[in-house]
Order: C-alpha cells, then sequence, then structure tokens
C-alpha cells in the first residue's frame, strides 16, 4: 500500500511523524510526504522536521501566500500533480489547516481513499477557517480518527456512519512522548513564569484586541515573568499598530522568536501557567498537567475543559484574565486527568486499522477468490 501524508503547518508535523514512524515499521506499506509549503521557514517548519526525526518530504508545494482561497486552490492544483504521479491508495490528511482540505479534496476527486486524523473536532464557530476546512474534510473522508469521545458525537449530528469513525487516541501526544526523552531541561527561564501564544485572527488581526491584549501581558507581568514565544502574524500585527513600543517596555516580558518543538514543550512543562488561543497547547498542557487558560469563546477540544486542565475564558478582557490567572496561580487549579488513549500509542492503533482496512481484508478477498476458482 502506498500511503501519502500531508503536512502544511507546524501542527501537522507533530501529527505526521509518529504516523510515518508506524508506516515505516511495515514492510507491505510505502509512506511518503507531501508538505504543501503552508509554514515554511526554518522556525516554522525546518527545526521541527528535525527534531520530530521526520526525513525530508518526498515532494515541496511551495505554496505559501495568498487568500484562503488562492492558497487552497494553487495547493490542489500542485497536488493533483503528484497524485497523478503517485497513484497512491491511500492520501493521510491531520488537523483542520487548508492543506488538509486542498489534499482531500483532489483526492476524492479522484477517487482515492482519504483517512483524515484528528475527525470530528468541532467548535460551532464557522467563523474560524479551520472549522470549515475539518467539516468538508470530514464529509469526504473515508476513515475518520477521534482523539476524544465529543468528536463521535459530532459526527453522528452530521450524519457521517459509525463504521468510518475510530476512537484511537491523539497523535499530538505520540510526539510528546516520543520527544520527552530528548528534552534536557535546559529552560531558558530560572524564576517561575507565565507563557503565553497567540495567533488566531480574532485575537491578532483587531487593533482594539491587539491593544487589550498589551494591557492584559502588563497586567500577567505583575504576577511573574511572562515569556511570549512570538507568531510572525503576531508581531506583524503589533508593529503595524503601532504597540510594538509598549511591549517592549514592560519590564518583566520576555519576547521570543518561534520556537522549536523541544524548545517549547520544555516552556510548557515548567511553566505555572500557560494563556493561549492554540487548540494544539490545550491538549499539551492538559497531558503535562500544566493549568491553563484559552482566550477563545469556544474549543473544539471539550476534553480538555471536561477532564483537563483547560479553563476557557469566553469574552475576555484584561481584567479577567489577570483575576482567573491569579486564581489558578494561587494553588486553586484543577486537578485534571489523561483522556482516555492519550498515551503515545495513537499512531500504531491508526496503522493497524489501516492495514486490516486496506491490505489484510484485501489479501483475504483475494485468497478467497482463488479458492472459488
Amino acid at each position: 500500500m502506498k500511503v501519502l501524508n500531508i503536512v502544511g503547518a507546524r501542527p501537522n508535523f507533530m501529527k505526521i511523524a509518529p504516523i510515518h514512524r508506524a508506516f515505516s515499521r511495515y514492510a507491505d506499506i510505502q509512506s511518503k510526504i507531501v508538505h504543501t509549503g503552508q509554514h515554511h521557514d526554518y522556525e516554522m517548519s525546518g527545526v521541527f522536521f528535525e527534531q520530530l526525526d521526520l526525513p525530508k518530504p518526498d515532494y515541496f508545494l511551495g505554496v505559501s501566500n495568498g487568500s484562503h482561497a488562492q492558497q487552497t486552490a494553487c495547493m490542489m492544483l500542485e497536488f493533483e500533480k503528484i497524485l497523478m504521479l503517485e497513484s497512491p491508495d491511500l492520501v493521510l490528511v491531520v488537523g483542520d489547516v487548508n492543506s488538509t482540505l486542498a489534499c482531500a479534496l483532489v483526492a476524492a476527486k479522484e477517487h482515492i481513499p482519504i483517512a483524515h486524523v484528528e475527525a470530528g473536532l468541532r467548535s460551532g464557530d464557522k467563523q474560524m477557517p479551520e472549522e470549515i476546512n475539518r467539516t468538508l474534510t470530514d464529509a469526504i473522508a473515508d476513515q475518520l480518527f477521534v482523539t476524544e469521545q465529543a468528536a463521535i458525537f459530532n459526527l453522528m449530528k452530521e450524519n457521517i456512519g459509525l463504521h468510518k469513525m475510530h476512537f484511537v487516541g491523539n497523535v499530538m501526544i505520540d510526539s510528546l512522548v516520543y520527544c520527552c526523552s530528548k528534552m534536557r531541561d535546559k529552560c531558558i527561564a530560572k524564576d517561575p513564569y507565565i507563557l503565553l501564544t497567540l495567533h488566531r485572527p480574532a485575537n491578532v488581526d483587531n487593533p482594539a484586541v491587539l491593544r487589550e491584549i498589551v494591557k492584559m501581558i502588563e497586567n500577567l507581568s505583575e504576577l511573574g515573568p511572562v515569556i511570549f514565544p512570538i507568531h510572525p502574524r503576531t508581531l506583524k500585527n503589533f508593529a503595524q499598530n503601532g504597540l510594538t513600543p509598549q511591549l517592549e517596555h514592560i519590564a518583566n516580558l520576555e519576547l521570543l522568536k518561534p520556537q522549536g518543538y523541544l524548545e517549547f514543550l520544555e516552556l510548557t512543562k515548567n511553566a505555572l501557567l500557560v494563556v493561549t488561543d492554540s487548540g494544539g497547547i490545550q491538549e499539551e498542557t492538559t497531558f503535562l498537567q500544566v493549568p491553563c487558560i484559552t482566550l477563545r469563546q469556544n474549543t473544539e477540544r471539550p476534553v480538555t475543559v471536561e477532564v483537563g486542565t483547560n479553563h476557557l475564558l469566553p469574552d475576555w478582557n484584561a481584567t479577567s484574565v489577570l483575576m482567573l490567572a491569579k486564581h489558578l496561580m494561587e494553588g486553586n487549579s484543577k486537578k485534571g486527568r489523561i483522556p482516555d488513549f492519550w498515551d503515545g500509542n495513537a499512531a500504531e492503533r491508526i496503522v493497524t486499522i489501516l492495514r486490516e482496512k486496506y491490505i489484510n481484508s484485501y489479501v483475504c478477498a483475494g485468497k478467497r477468490q482463488l479458492f472459488d476458482l
């Protein structure tokens, strides 16, 4: 079986790495990696391949710029060429970025089976491009691998058959477990600190919200040092709105360039508190048992709130973030638990199911046909 694994943005690399390793353990599977180029520079892409032990992609499409429509269309055109050249038996996509939907659409049009890893996650917010990407990908995928029970209920509400769904756990945690042994405990911060990440358009594309973010950081810095690995998009928006000088004058704030996976895991593991609008960080903090505040109206990962260490803070402002952060840092954070199947073995479960669906069943069918003859 030949499989094309699609990656495009940073979260994809953490999800594909354990799956590619699991595929590579079987002689009857040829696993290839297609990088669309959605995140293409070293900080956003290359360092992740090194740290996750991912081989150089078999194909690099080089599509990074443009609107959502332009990006998706260009990816489709370029991926179609690869599909015609390779004639794969399966296309595997992960997560909810533009690369996920673009490549799934091309595969569906060519009647090539699609596996979607991290299926069924829903925020209910169609203002988020990720919500459109994951909903449409699930509608056309043949095998849906889910990370939590809520995802199954979401897919059932969309009239997707149970026979397509597989509750396998979380491949993000596979990468976290795999990389834990590589961490050197050389965290850059010596004192207890708050870790901050922000990149969602709802937060960083709005000048009024950006100004509130500056106030929030000023407030948080009164509780202790704040470490802020800043996304290029966020950095650019601060600069365009003339807010960079205010940030640089916050004494207890340390601005960092985007971190490698290992470096960021160390920062997360050693933080007193994480404040974020990321999806994956909600999962990582839950596994690492670190209190997390998520600055969003909703989350597509409710298990991190229901059983994990995540606190969702909709309609937030600088004051409400300070109040909740202070409450958590005074020892009032909830004692979360690690969700079911978040054990580092999700990728092996995925590959076992795919081999059964597309290799073993095919071989058995062929043997039955020969017997009948």
